[in-house]
């Protein structure tokens, strides 16, 4: 197969995950297809991808069924499945693993949104979630939400290496960077090794767009100013990657690339190895905007880009690498947002507040669904 776009990304120091996962995927030789044909090196999964992959096959009724016949419920037979597919998972991307210095070749499963505002809780499952997988290339993913932050200092202390995720706010990215670092430096207080814990820190794209386009819409619907309209309108389809490259910037200078920063120069005298940006949620929701929008704009050294299968599909067909995207023109990214807060768009409050609240809510909803149709399955097998 002639070489698609997807492995000119690595030239620029960009790493493609895939955000998908599901037992056919893995058993019918589909994983390892996207690792040597579409330059795919990870793999990311959340309660919504696993309650369509239960929801849409027969694949996991036999595993069902024995569950239930030995006296497990609901909530114990989903972590069964979906701790033997992500360790498949792992298993699969093991050469990867190992060939990029484990870096990649990670496979991410989420704790339960239930504990997204429990910390204690939150601990808890990861250590039960890295345990039970028992895989060295495995990514435990915790929200990245205020509760969060001491759950994700604790973990990398302990020395899991962890998928920071449902991150909008470039503030909320800026206190999980402090705790990856904290979690670092107090294991460095104790002499215990710093290199073989990787972490990402998950910032969602697409919605950020699919929100700020709505307000800027309900904007445009009330006014009667041409001016004001054209102003508005050049708006639209600007937040997402705007807010996106306002976050790289923030990783920079957190991490030194490009300006010192003493504080994570000894850390990483000692091994540390960075705290990547992972552009999630980066499929394009508005038909009006191109398909491989959230690829192509946000290319860059040091990143990851975790891509459901249409975007994937689409840029590997049609997608055009320009270089480092993600760098290009840091003052156009802070005048979208400094314009957006002129037209009365408040960036801060949508991504610190509102989509968070949306995104654990979505994610809850997704597993809510999830163990109510494992429990009608279970009492179905159980009662026959």
């Amino acid at each position: 197969m002639a070489t698609n776009p997807l492995f000119e990304l690595s030239k620029f120091g960009q790493s493609i995950w895939y955000d998908s996962i599901s037992r056919r995927l893995i058993a019918q030789g589909d994983l390892q297809r996207l690792v040597d044909e579409y330059a795919v090196v990870g793999v990311t999964s959340n309660p919504t991808i696993f309650e369509q992959a239960l929801g849409s096959s027969a694949d996991y009724d036999e595993d069902i069924r024995k569950l239930a016949e030995a006296g497990h419920d609901a909530e114990q037979i989903f972590e069964r499945i979906a701790t033997d597919d992500i360790r498949q998972a792992c298993d699969v991307l093991m050469p990867v693993y190992e060939a990029t210095g484990h870096v990649d070749g990670r496979v991410s499963i989420e704790v339960g949104p239930n504990v997204a505002f429990d910390p204690q809780a939150t601990m808890e499952e990861a250590r039960r979630l890295w345990r039970t997988v028992d895989r060295p290339n495995l990514m435990v993913k915790i929200p990245g939400t205020p509760e969060g932050l001491p759950a994700i200092e604790e973990m990398i202390y302990e020395g899991q290496s962890i998928n920071v995720t449902l991150l909008f706010a470039v503030s909320m990215y800026e206190q999980v960077m402090e705790a990856y670092i904290r979690g670092l430096e107090r294991r460095a207080a104790e002499n215990k090794p710093l290199d073989q814990i990787h972490s990402v820190a998950s910032f969602f794209v697409s919605r950020v767009d699919t929100m700020v386009d709505k307000e800027i819409e309900a904007k445009l619907s009330a006014s009667n100013d041409p001016g004001e309209q054209e102003r508005l309108r050049s708006l639209l389809g600007k937040a997402a990657v705007a807010n996106a490259k306002l976050a790289y910037q923030a990783f920079k200078r957190v991490f030194g690339q490009g300006q010192s920063n003493p504080r994570w120069e000894a850390l990483a005298a000692k091994g540390a190895n960075l705290q990547r940006p992972l552009w999630a949620s980066t499929s394009t929701k508005n038909p009006a905007y191109p398909d491989t929008l959230y690829v192509a704009e946000l290319v860059g050294p040091h990143t990851v880009n975790t891509v459901p299968e249409k975007a994937l599909l689409a840029f590997a067909d049609h997608g055009v690498v320009r270089g480092n995207t993600v760098e290009e023109d840091s003052e156009g990214a802070q005048r979208v947002e400094r314009e957006l807060a002129e037209v009365g768009v408040d960036l801060q409050a949508i991504t610190e507040q509102r989509l968070t609240a949306e995104g654990v809510s979505s994610f809850t909803k997704s597993f809510d669904t999830l163990i109510a149709e494992l429990r009608k399955k279970r009492d179905a097998i159980t009662v026959s």
